[in-house]
C-alpha cells in the first residue's frame, strides 16, 4: 500500500511501515522507549507488534484502563507521573498502540510532558485508522464533554496494520465505517457509493477502502492544519452527533461514537435540504441506506431538548451558536450554517419518520 505524505510525517502501511518504524527507532538514539497500551490492546495486540520491532533498546510497556470513561485528565496525570518514575525525558519515544481513545491520550501526554517528546501512532481500531490517529489532534474529555482539552501536534509516524482489525467486534468496525461514510459524503461521491453498497463488501477490499479514507482526511488536514476554515468539513455529522453521544454517555444504553455520528449525519442531511440545494429525496434514500447498517434510536422530547441545549458546549460554537457542516451535493460540503430551534426539531422528526 502506497505511503501517504502528511504535512510533516508519513502514514505508512503493513511491513513497509514496520521497516520505517524500526529505522526511526534505530537512527534517533532515543534515551527510552515506551509502549502505551490499554487493557485490551496489551492482551490482543502487543505480542504481534513487539514481534515486528528490531531494537536492542528495551521497550517499557505502560497499560491504562480501556474505555472512553478513562479519557480524562486523571489518566493523563497518572501517565505523567509514570513518565517521571521511569525517567522519561525530551529524547524519549512514546508508541501509542490502541484505538482512538488511546491515541488521543497518548499524543496529548507526549505533547505536554516536558513541553513534548516524540510519539508514534499504531491505531488498532478501524475508527482510529481512518480518523483519530490522522490529523494531529490530541486530547481528552472534560466531564462528559468530548475533547474539550487538547493540542495540535503531529506524530513522527502513523503505522496502519490491518492485522489488528481481526480482533475487533462488529460494533467497533461500524464505528470506523461511520467515519469512512462521512469522508465519502463530504469529499468523494464515488467512494460513498462503494461504502453504501455494503451487500457486496468483502474483507479483502478493506485495505484499499481504508487507504482512500485516510487520503481524503489527509488532503483536508493538509489544506487547513489548525481548523481555521476548510478543515471544518470533517465535522459533518459531528455537531449534533457529539451532543447525542454526550447525552447518552451515562445512560443504561450509551451510544457508540459511530452510531452518534450516523444519527448526526442524517440530521445534517435534512438540514442541508433546508439551507442548500441538497435534494430531499436523496436525503431520504441515504437515510434508508444508513439505517440498514445502524440501529434506529427513539428520542424522547426531553432527549431532543437536552441534546440541542448541549450544542452551546460544542468546540466550534461561537457565542453559544452552533456551526453546522452541510452538503451541497454528495461529495461536496459547505461550512458555517446556523439554524433556529424549530429547524433542529424538524431534523429529529425527519430522522424518526
Amino acid at each position: 500500500m502506497e505511503t501517504i505524505q502528511a504535512k510533516d510525517y508519513q502514514i505508512v502501511f503493513q511491513e513497509n511501515g514496520y521497516q520505517l518504524l524500526n529505522n526511526l527507532i534505530n537512527t534517533n538514539n532515543y534515551t527510552s522507549l515506551f509502549l502505551l497500551t490499554d487493557t485490551n490492546t496489551n492482551t490482543y495486540c502487543s505480542a504481534h507488534f513487539l514481534s515486528k520491532i528490531e531494537s536492542s533498546k528495551p521497550i517499557e510497556i505502560i497499560e491504562i484502563i480501556a474505555g472512553e470513561e478513562h479519557k480524562n485528565i486523571e489518566t493523563c496525570v497518572s501517565l505523567w507521573e509514570t513518565f517521571v518514575t521511569l525517567g522519561a525525558d525530551r529524547k524519549s519515544l512514546l508508541i501509542n498502540l490502541g484505538g482512538g481513545v488511546l491515541t488521543d491520550i497518548g499524543g496529548f501526554v507526549a505533547t505536554t510532558f516536558m513541553r513534548g517528546f516524540d510519539f508514534v501512532h499504531i491505531p488498532t481500531s478501524l475508527l482510529a485508522m481512518v480518523d483519530a490517529s490522522v490529523g494531529g489532534k490530541n486530547g481528552v474529555d472534560l466531564g462528559g464533554l468530548k475533547n474539550q482539552i487538547g493540542t495540535f501536534n503531529t506524530p513522527k509516524l502513523v503505522l496502519i496494520d490491518t492485522e489488528f482489525l481481526n480482533t475487533l467486534p462488529a460494533q467497533e468496525m461500524r464505528n470506523g465505517l461511520a467515519e469512512m461514510i462521512k469522508h465519502g459524503l463530504i469529499a468523494d461521491a464515488t467512494y460513498f457509493k462503494q461504502l453504501s453498497n455494503l451487500s457486496h463488501f468483502v474483507y479483502e477490499d478493506l485495505p484499499v477502502l481504508i487507504h482512500r479514507s485516510i487520503v481524503i482526511k489527509n488532503d483536508v488536514v493538509n489544506n487547513d492544519p489548525h481548523e481555521k476554515g476548510f478543515r471544518k468539513i470533517l465535522n459533518f455529522g459531528h455537531t449534533l452527533g457529539h451532543t447525542i453521544e454526550t447525552y447518552f454517555y451515562n445512560s443504561p444504553e450509551p451510544l457508540s461514537h459511530g452510531e452518534s455520528v450516523i444519527i448526526g449525519s442524517i440530521l445534517a442531511l435534512y438540514l442541508s435540504t433546508k439551507a442548500t440545494t441538497f435534494d430531499l429525496d436523496t436525503a431520504k434514500t441515504i437515510k434508508e441506506q444508513l439505517l440498514k447498517t445502524y440501529r434506529k434510536i427513539t428520542f424522547s422530547e426531553e432527549a431532543i431538548e437536552a441534546t440541542i441545549t448541549l450544542l452551546k458546549h460544542d468546540k466550534k460554537s461561537k457565542n453559544g451558536i452552533a456551526n453546522f457542516v452541510l452538503l451541497d451535493a454528495i461529495g461536496k460540503a459547505s461550512i458555517d450554517h446556523h439554524f433556529e430551534h424549530e429547524s433542529l426539531i424538524e431534523a429529529f422528526e425527519f430522522y424518526a419518520s
